[in-house]
């Protein structure tokens, strides 16, 4: 509920409605309002049971690695209770049948079938297999650097458009080696899947994407190459992924893999322009570079919620008491803005991990970690760095109140970032 301009829940009041435009608008804000107040507030979405909201950074914390908390809704005993995943997207539009693409994932499983799933996946996400892809990386980012010119018109382009969003796309598309011919179509489903859409054109992008990782899967198993997903049909794997858990692997990494880098890139290259003397550090000492970008995923990452944790067992949060089946969600943004973590954490500090090594949440916490955090992170900081080099004028093209800002309440994100590729020109009059 909105009262004097401020999205509050309390005791008694009616749910917090976590579609709320300033919640979404403004997470950092809005739900600091929540977190100084109580541990646990209830939360509703439509279509979707309710559920507790965590907004600070120890329950948070607490509930991504506690084992009274599972990821799977099917694994709570004795009752069965509602899938909050699986409800929000059939509420967003999803059509009937796609709900076991969720289930059959890394990314919705606990224990050891969890662990089962990681353990093929994980060492391709490794550091050094994602430092020897960097080349790669940094011929991407050149190559739509190149072309950056070719789109401005009088001297603006949009930075996701023809540079954030393209780029993790394209190591993900070579990853799992997508045809060239259909990368576009991936695309464009991929950000039809992540920019809040709801009905008919998002049942339509989720049916097309898994269709399409059907005939991927069927492409690899007939011509295997050296790719993510030839590897994990190889047959020396003595346990290997089945389709579907091979298809819900596929468009999780499409999706949720490549979105999170996309608005970390796009909502850093905001976060800097807006702090000229973050960017100017930045610019003397390249090697601040790796805590440049965990303390931009901190300060301005895309991640508003982690997927619902649901309790096992009767259990408390911080002072409330949390009973077996109910769900709670963890909301990021407000654990990583919350002063009892990070001092000062309204300030951007790109050295900050230098002298404070307690963990921002945006990449999750405990056996979920984000799988693909050390992608993100490199893609992140290939592209930072070669965009500020090589446009080392780069300014806003407009005023940073005027930038508009997507409406899916799970992503803090821009529609677009519509920036100046050199200063504009000045005419004299003689």
């Amino acid at each position: 509920m909105t009262t004097e301009g401020r999205t509050t829940t309390e005791s008694g009041d009616e749910p917090l409605d976590l579609a709320d435009q300033e919640l979404v608008r403004d997470p950092f804000t809005s739900y600091a309002h929540i977190r100084e107040r109580e541990h646990l507030v209830r939360g509703r979405v439509r279509g979707v049971d309710p559920m507790w909201v965590a907004t600070r950074h120890d329950d948070i914390r607490t509930i991504m690695s506690d084992p009274d908390f599972t990821i799977d809704a099917a694994t709570v005993p004795g009752a069965k209770v509602a899938h909050r995943t699986e409800q929000t997207w059939q509420a967003r539009g999803m059509y009937a049948g796609h709900e076991k693409y969720l289930r059959a994932g890394i990314f919705d499983s606990d224990g050891s079938d969890h662990r089962r799933l990681r353990g093929l996946v994980a060492a391709a996400f490794s550091p050094r297999r994602v430092a020897a892809l960097r080349p790669r990386i940094e011929a991407i980012a050149a190559d739509l650097l190149d072309r950056l010119p070719d789109h401005a018109e009088d001297g603006v382009v949009d930075l996701i458009e023809h540079f954030a969003r393209p780029l993790p796309i394209t190591v993900i598309c070579e990853l799992i080696a997508v045809p060239e011919a259909d990368r576009d179509r991936w695309r464009s489903r991929s950000a039809t899947l992540a920019a809040g859409t709801c009905g008919e054109e998002l049942g339509d992008a989720l049916a097309g994407m898994v269709a399409d990782a059907h005939l991927l899967v069927g492409l690899h198993t007939a011509d295997p190459g050296d790719d993510l997903i030839s590897e994990l049909l190889a047959p020396h794997h003595d346990d290997r992924l089945s389709t579907d858990e091979l298809v819900s692997l596929i468009t999780n990494l499409v999706v949720a893999g490549h979105i999170t880098t996309v608005n970390l890139i796009a909502n850093s290259t905001e976060a800097l322009l807006a702090h000229p003397d973050q960017l100017a550090l930045l610019r003397e000492d390249p090697a601040l570079m790796p805590h440049a970008v965990d303390e931009l995923m901190r300060y301005c990452g895309p991640v508003v919620r982690a997927l619902p944790r649901y309790a096992t067992r009767d259990t408390t949060v911080g002072a409330t008491p949390v009973c077996a089946g109910e769900a709670v969600l963890p909301i990021v943004s407000a654990a990583n803005r919350d002063p009892a973590a990070f001092a000062d954490p309204d300030r951007l500090d790109l050295g900050r991990t230098r002298h404070s090594k307690e963990p921002h949440l945006g990449f999750g916490h405990g056996a979920h970690r984000c799988l693909g955090a050390h992608l993100a992170q490199e893609e992140a900081a290939v592209a930072l760095a070669a965009l500020f080099s090589r446009v080392p004028d780069l300014q806003l093209a407009v005023d940073p109140g005027h930038l508009q800002r997507g409406t899916n309440p799970l992503n803090w994100h821009l529609k677009t970032l519509p920036v100046r590729l050199q200063p504009p020109s000045h005419t004299v009059s003689l």
